[in-house]
């Protein structure tokens, strides 16, 4: 019995020896099959360089001179779709703006007629949106188009209310002068600048060259760019605003790259810049022109409603109805609409207020050549305009604090320093109230 006490122990050892091989051995095939899984998972998911291997000219030679533009180009769905260098860049001799480039004649940045040759669509639709004219036009002002141009703003319905409120405006962008405007005024409202071909547009404002990443496109920040500040904050107002929140904390989910035209919630599942103004999206079709769902000129110094504002409604509506029900989105639009004729009474009422000096002669026609003139402006230009944007948008701090409070505030310095000067040349001060309050009741009728 004692003899095979060892010979027992000894193959109880070499059982447990076995069974921990056994174990490792499987601990170490389970790993490489998830590192092996994981490695063909990001082979997969990694995007592929169309160029990485061609031979034409223009790439072989910019890969040595400007690398990083290539390897942006040959992860782009248009190198993929076997659109060349050539096809965008290289025109005749004879083209407005060519410079002769290794025995062929290009323009250093492809103009929109350009882009027309496959974006026909939305070409045409950008040149009917604000982005267009318009932009360039609120800096430049109409004396800077020709005959051709001037006809194709004035078809713009945003071209519409260029009145002396705005036109004042224009006159910052002389006053400032080139030194300043070129990177101030200039490097937004230039997305609607033409071009020496006729053209109109700066495309690549929005989509970054040399990639056209849908997803860069398509974020809020790009609009970031331009749609800031105390005249039109969009950006900051979109940050504070349920949608934004929502992008903020879980964008990074969101499906950037989906087909365009086909955008649902199960892709982006909250409000976007692009989703609500172009982006095609539930039963609402893709535009180029950001003005097509909107139902008011915001930007106007005293709003209007657009033209055919109601079919514009409708296709807002048909965005907003993936997410809410139909009595919110009614609701809130008759809330917005009184928001918007609460801030035209408060911007008519500033009229009023210095008509007495103009009567007088007290007021001068020269813009921003005394203080009240920036007092007047800013008014309607900054807080004015930010309260009904920030009403449509959601941004209770912008329709508050940076709208209405400073719009009360403009309120009552306008009318100190219009009475001080009608007092200083032997005339009768006015008398206000209280700023006019919309009657909601009545509201709508």
């Amino acid at each position: 019995m004692s003899e095979q006490t060892p010979t027992h122990s000894s193959s109880f050892r070499l059982l447990i020896l076995g069974l921990v091989a056994v174990a490792v051995v499987i601990g170490l095939t389970l790993v490489i099959m998830a590192i092996s899984q994981r490695g063909s998972e990001t082979a997969v998911n990694e995007p592929v360089n169309v160029l990485a291997d061609s031979d034409d000219d223009c790439v072989t030679c910019h890969e040595r001179n400007t690398p990083g533009i290539v390897e942006q180009y040959g992860h782009s769905t248009m190198a993929a779709a076997e659109v060349t260098c050539r096809d965008c860049h290289e025109v005749d001799a004879d083209y407005p703006e060519a410079i002769e480039h290794e025995g062929t004649y290009v323009l250093n940045i492809p103009t929109t007629a350009m882009c027309e040759d496959c974006h026909e669509a939305e070409v045409a639709q950008f040149n009917q949106s604000r982005h267009a004219l318009p932009a360039y036009v609120a800096y430049a002002g109409q004396d800077a188009l020709n005959a051709e141009l001037l006809a194709q703003y004035s078809a713009v319905p945003e071209g519409g209310f260029i009145d002396d409120k705005v036109r004042a405006r224009n006159s910052l962008h002389a006053l400032e002068g080139p030194a300043i405007t070129q990177f101030a005024c200039e490097r937004c409202h230039d997305v609607g600048k033409p071009a020496a071909d006729g053209s109109v547009g700066q495309c690549q404002d929005c989509h970054l060259r040399h990639e056209f990443s849908l997803e860069q496109a398509r974020k809020p920040e790009t609009c970031n760019s331009c749609h800031i500040g105390p005249d039109h904050p969009q950006w900051e107002i979109y940050q504070e605003s349920p949608h934004g929140i929502a992008y903020m904390t879980d964008g990074d989910n969101w499906h950037w790259d989906a087909e365009p035209g086909t955008l649902t919630v199960n892709d982006i599942p909250a409000a976007t810049c692009a989703v609500c103004h172009m982006s095609g999206f539930g039963t609402t079709g893709t535009t180029h022109d950001v003005g097509d769902r909107l139902t008011w000129f915001l930007a106007a110094p005293i709003s209007a409603r657009r033209p055919a504002w109601q079919d514009n409604m409708v296709r807002m509506q048909g965005v907003c109805t993936e997410c809410h029900n139909s009595n919110f989105i009614e609701t809130f639009y008759s809330d917005a609409d009184n928001a918007v004729e609460q801030v035209n009474l408060w911007v008519e009422e500033s009229d009023q207020i210095v008509q007495p000096l103009i009567d007088n002669g007290l007021m001068t026609a020269e813009p921003f050549d005394e203080p009240i003139d920036f007092v007047y402006f800013n008014l309607w230009h900054h807080w004015g305009r930010t309260a009904k944007f920030g009403t449509w948008m959601q941004g209770a701090d912008y329709v508050q604090w940076h709208g209405a409070y400073e719009m009360l505030h403009e309120r009552a310095e306008l009318i100190e320093i219009v009475n001080e000067k009608l007092e200083a040349n032997g005339l009768e001060p006015v008398e206000y109230g209280p700023p006019p309050l919309l009657d909601i009741s009545a509201a709508g009728e």
